[in-house]
C-alpha cells in the first residue's frame, strides 16, 4: 500500500483469485469429465433399452414372414439409423436379405450382447417367441457412439460455460472487495505532510480494523514525538534570544568605545556570529510556528496585498543595496492558506532574491492567473544556484557556498513547508529569456471554498 506497484505474485488479491478460480475449473472439469460419462452411459443404456422394446413387439407378431421380401421388409425398418431386424434361424434365412445387409450366425444366444462383421461392430439383442422364432434387433455402435457423444456434450456444455463465468465473477467480487483498501491507499498517498488524522476504519472490512487501529496508534506516537520536537525547537529558540540580544547589545556598546583595530576586527565577526545566530533563533521560532498552525483553517487571502506587506519590510533592505525592486501586472488573485504563512512565503522568497542579488541589480516580482492556479514568480539578476543543488537548497540549514551572506539555510525550508500544508508547488529555475539570475516560481492551486 506504499503506492507503487507490487509484484503480482506478492498480490493477496491475485492469490485469492487464482486459487479460487483454480478449484472452480478444477471442480468444474470433475463434474463435466463425470457428467459426460454419466450421459453417455445413459444414451447406451437407452439405446439398449430401444433395441429390446423394438424385438418384444416384433416377437409378439402372430405371423411371422416367410417370404425373402416380407422379411427384409420387416428387417429394414430404420436402415439409415443402422436398426435393423433379422430373423434367425429360419428357413432361407441366410438368402432373405440384400448383400449390404449383416448376416449374424444362428449361434447367438439371447439377450444383448456386442459382435463384430466384417469391419463394422454391431449392439444385438436377440430374443426367441413363443413359437420358436428367434429375432435380432441390431444397431452399429459407431452409430450409438456419435448418438451418445452428442447427448453427452449437451449435458457437459453449460458446466464447460459456466466454468469461466464463475472465473470472471469471482475475479469482478475480489477485486470490489479489495477497493476499500485501495481507496485507503489512496487517500493515504494524497494526504500532505500536516495531514495526520488517524484513519478511519468505517468502510473497511472487519478484518483489517486491527491492522488499522495499529497504525492510528503510531499516528499518534508520531503526532506525540513531533509535537514534543517542534515544542522543545520553539522553547529553546525563545530562551536564547534573550541573552542573544543581551549579547548583541554588549556588542555594540564595546563598538563605540576605543580599542585596537586587531580587537575592533575581532569584534566585527563577533558582532557577524551574533547576527547570523539571531537570525537562527528567529526563523527556527518561525519554522515551529509554520508546522504547528498546519491544522488550521485555511481562508482566501488576497495574494497581491501579502506582496505589500512584505515590500514593506524589504524595501529598506533593497535601497540599501539599490536594488530595483517592483511587481510586474496588476492582477490581484485570491489564493487558499493562512495569511501568515502566505506572507511569511512571499517575504523568505523576496528576502533571498535581495540578499543573494549584488547592488544594482533587479528584482522583479509578478502574479498571474494560470489554467492550473494563481503564479507567483520572484525573478532576480544574481548569480544563481547551480543545476544540482537546486533541490538541496530546500533541505534545512542547507547553504550554498562562495557567497557572503549571513544566513542560516531555514528560509527556503520554511518556504516548503507552507507550500506543503496549502498544496502549492515550488521550484528554481534558470531566467526565461536567458539572463543571469534565478526564477523562484509558486504555484498556488485553483481557489477553493474555505474549510467550514
Amino acid at each position: 500500500m506504499d503506492g507503487r506497484e507490487a509484484p503480482i505474485a506478492a498480490s493477496l488479491r491475485f492469490r485469492l483469485s487464482l486459487w479460487i478460480s483454480t478449484v472452480i475449473l478444477a471442480g468444474a472439469a470433475i463434474a463435466g469429465l463425470y457428467s459426460y460419462l454419466a450421459a453417455t452411459e445413459d444414451a447406451h443404456r437407452g439405446q439398449d433399452t430401444q433395441l429390446q422394446q423394438v424385438g418384444y413387439l416384433i416377437s409378439r407378431l402372430d405371423a411371422v414372414p416367410t417370404s425373402p421380401m416380407a422379411r427384409e421388409r420387416v428387417g429394414d425398418i430404420d436402415f439409415d439409423a443402422r436398426l435393423v431386424v433379422r430373423f434367425i434361424d429360419a428357413p432361407g434365412a441366410a438368402l432373405a436379405y440384400p448383400e449390404r445387409s449383416p448376416r449374424f450366425a444362428t449361434s447367438l444366444p439371447d439377450g444383448l450382447q456386442t459382435v463384430t462383421i466384417g469391419k463394422e461392430t454391431w449392439r444385438v439383442f436377440v430374443r426367441t417367441s413363443a413359437k420358436g422364432v428367434r429375432v435380432a434387433v441390431a444397431q452399429q455402435t459407431a452409430v450409438r457412439d456419435a448418438a451418445a457423444r452428442s447427448n453427452a456434450w449437451r449435458s457437459v456444455m453449460p458446466i464447460l460455460f459456466l466454468g469461466p463465468v464463475l472465473v470472471l465473477m469471482v475475479t469482478l467480487l475480489v477485486r470490489a472487495m479489495f477497493q476499500p483498501l485501495q481507496r485507503l491507499a489512496t487517500q493515504l498517498g494524497m494526504r500532505r505532510e500536516h495531514e495526520i488524522g488517524e484513519l478511519d476504519r468505517a468502510a473497511l472490512p472487519s478484518e483489517v480494523w486491527p491492522f488499522v487501529t495499529e497504525i492510528n496508534k503510531l499516528i499518534a506516537r508520531t503526532v506525540r514525538a513531533l509535537a514534543l520536537q517542534r515544542r522543545f525547537i520553539a522553547d529553546a529558540a525563545h530562551e536564547l534570544r534573550s541573552p542573544m540580544t543581551a549579547m548583541s547589545l554588549q556588542a555594540e556598546r564595546l563598538a563605540a568605545s576605543d580599542m585596537p583595530s586587531e580587537a575592533r576586527k575581532r569584534l566585527g565577526t563577533l558582532s557577524a556570529g551574533l547576527s547570523r545566530t539571531r537570525i537562527l533563533l528567529d526563523q527556527l521560532l518561525t519554522l515551529a510556528r509554520t508546522q504547528e498552525s498546519g491544522s488550521d483553517r485555511l481562508t482566501q487571502v488576497p495574494l497581491k496585498k501579502a506582496i505589500q506587506e512584505c515590500l514593506e519590510d524589504l524595501v529598506p533592505l533593497a535601497e540599501a543595496k539599490a536594488i530595483d525592486l517592483g511587481v510586474v501586472g496588476e492582477a490581484d488573485p485570491m489564493v487558499t492558506g493562512r495569511p501568515v504563512d502566505i506572507r511569511i512565503l512571499v517575504k523568505n522568497l523576496v528576502d533571498n532574491a535581495i540578499r543573494y542579488t549584488p547592488e544594482g541589480g533587479r528584482v522583479d516580482i509578478s502574479v498571474e492567473r494560470g489554467g492550473d492556479g494563481v503564479v507567483l514568480d520572484v525573478d532576480d539578476t544574481g548569480a544563481g544556484i547551480p543545476l544540482e543543488e537546486r533541490e538541496r537548497v530546500f533541505d534545512p540549514f542547507y547553504r550554498v557556498l562562495g557567497n557572503g551572506e549571513i544566513g542560516s539555510g531555514l528560509g527556503l525550508a520554511i518556504t516548503v513547508s507552507i507550500a506543503n500544508q496549502i498544496g502549492a508547488t515550488i521550484s528554481l529555475t534558470g531566467k526565461p529569456d536567458g539572463t543571469q539570475g534565478l526564477r523562484a516560481r509558486v504555484v498556488f492551486p485553483a481557489c477553493r471554498a474555505p474549510a467550514r
